[in-house]
């Protein structure tokens, strides 16, 4: 079972290349990502300000993870940043193909996420999950020059860093290799198809967030990481 956790932070220091060698050096990581603000246009969607900073990180399994988030395991380190704010949770990842999966990103730019989260509840959540499953990602991987499509399901974790656990039912990810490549999947005909399936979900309550975000991966160290 391939899990991830995410952090998430209202501020950080503009200089990240400390926690870039934190997280590549994390016991048995796969893949580690660094996500900070970018600024894309939807036609549907305005959220506000994004977070200042969100790690997410790769695990081949839960035991990892929870390895690595113990009070007295290795990423105890991300104590240096500020914790005043943070959030945090640990997910369980479903991966779907894109047509083309390859990075065409210039030297002068970054990869562009486009960072979902559903924060409420579902009043059947199974049969959300599994509608949401079904219907919404054979859309998602046909936007335009998109290259990687997400989705996450909560799940219960143990770990030490001291900030709240939140328990969003659902997160998911498309990424572009640019600002401009996400722009454009977002004013393409499939983001109204994409408009047209979310009033087909099953009741739930809650607030929706989506943020564009620059995308720095660290790779781990992970023997299995393929």
């Amino acid at each position: 079972m391939t899990v991830c956790w995410f952090g998430q932070f209202p501020a950080a220091s503009p200089d990240l290349t400390w926690l870039a060698d934190v997280v590549a050096g994390t016991p048995a990581l796969r893949q580690g990502v660094i996500y900070t603000p970018s600024d894309t246009s939807d036609p549907y969607l305005d959220d506000g300000p994004p977070p200042q900073l969100v790690l997410q990180l790769y695990f081949d399994d839960i035991a990892a993870l929870e390895a690595a988030l113990a009070p007295s395991g290795y990423l105890r380190q991300l104590r240096a940043l500020d914790m005043s704010d943070a959030r945090q949770q640990a997910m369980l990842i479903r991966r779907f193909p894109v047509p083309d999966p390859v990075f065409r990103t210039s030297p002068d730019e970054q990869p562009c996420t486009y960072l979902v989260a559903y924060e409420g509840s579902a009043d059947d959540l199974p049969a959300w999950l599994a509608h949401y499953i079904d219907d919404h990602p054979p859309i998602m991987t046909q936007f335009p020059g998109v290259r990687q499509v997400e989705v996450y399901i909560c799940i219960d974790w143990c770990g030490g860093l001291p900030c709240p656990r939140i328990a969003h039912m659902q997160r998911n990810k498309v990424v572009f290799d640019s600002p401009a490549a996400l722009t454009a999947a977002l004013n393409s005909p499939v983001r109204h198809e994409m408009r047209a399936a979310f009033h087909r979900f099953p009741s739930f309550t809650g607030p929706i967030t989506h943020f564009p975000m620059t995308t720095r991966t660290v790779e781990g160290n992970s023997q299995h990481a393929g």
